[in-house]
């Protein structure tokens, strides 16, 4: 699970922690809705903390996470199944058609 927070009043920074414990810091490029479900095209981050964010580059490497909301309201970024990951891949690439 991942939390995320504003940055610069327009990007969504998500904050996921790796089995080692570290933390990754990933920009959501795009929400992409799938029925009831909403899935984000998250884009790497350059950055080993929080004070690294504002001047951060994206790196190579991007992530789909599946968008589900807490008992508290904030929206939960979780690992989306096998299945939703194909759904989601197709739909992006429907877009990029576009």
């Amino acid at each position: 699970m991942a939390e995320h927070e504003e940055l610069h009043d327009e990007d969504v920074i998500v904050v996921m922690t790796n089995e080692d414990g570290d933390e990754l810091y990933y920009r959501e490029e795009m929400m992409i809705p799938i029925g009831a479900d909403r899935f984000a095209v998250l884009i790497a981050l350059n950055a080993s903390s929080e004070d690294e964010l504002a001047h951060a580059e994206e790196g190579d490497e991007a992530t789909i996470a599946k968008i589900v909301t807490g008992d508290d309201g904030e929206d939960i970024y979780t690992d989306p199944t096998d299945e939703e990951f194909d759904a989601v891949c197709r739909a992006y690439e429907l877009l990029e058609d576009d």
